[in-house]
């Protein structure tokens, strides 16, 4: 299985909970990285703290639910649902892949970008990450991408169009910047090399 042939079912998944489709699922990714923030951040609890209260609080609450359906003279609920299948895992596997090569792919275009103001851009908004990521530690970083992620792509698929326009509109005005700075700068470095070219080959 290759990644471009693998199955949506992850990429649905992940796309009904960053774009609200299916609001219990994204509701609970957002409380339960809400709450494992405060714990950790807010009160200074340590994760192998939270984890085992977490841990035990599920064994305890299977523990009682299985006892009393022994007692009501029921049938043990099945633990199968909770299984993940092998199907599901390189799906996970591969939609990792994927991001990597994505990010790999979209380095190298910049890197090799003819227009500079793209390469520009993309340096100008690395430093500024750098700065916001010496004001914050990892995990507040990683509650802030979890809260943008859930909050972005909503606004910006309501209002897409209305961005698209404002995109093409700063990509035109990049391009006349580039013209500009091209035809008064550029070539006229370019032609002040080629007369000094000249003249120290004319002083040989």
């Amino acid at each position: 299985m290759s990644a471009t042939t693998q199955s949506p079912l992850t990429k649905d998944i992940m796309r009904d909970i960053f774009l609200w489709r299916n609001r219990k699922l994204s509701l609970s990714v957002l409380l339960a990285t809400t709450a494992t923030w405060v714990l950790l951040e807010v009160y200074q609890f340590n994760f192998i703290t939270v984890f085992s209260w977490v841990a035990m609080s599920i064994v305890a609450f299977m523990f009682l639910w299985g006892n009393m359906h022994r007692l009501l003279g029921k049938e043990a609920p099945s633990m199968s649902g909770l299984e993940i299948s092998e199907q599901t895992a390189r799906e996970i596997a591969y939609t990792i892949k994927g991001w990597i090569e994505e990010g790999e792919r979209w380095m190298f275009r910049v890197s090799v970008e003819r227009e500079w103001y793209v390469f520009a851009g993309v340096v100008v908004g690395m430093w500024i990450l750098s700065l916001v990521g010496s004001m914050f530690d990892l995990l507040t970083l990683l509650y802030i991408g979890i809260v943008l992620g859930m909050t972005v792509p909503v606004i910006y698929e309501k209002y897409e169009e209305k961005l698209k326009g404002y995109v093409e509109r700063m990509r035109e005005q990049g391009r006349r910047w580039y013209a500009m700075a091209d035809a008064k700068i550029l070539r006229k470095m370019k032609n002040n090399n080629k007369a000094l070219y000249r003249k120290e080959k004319k002083v040989e």
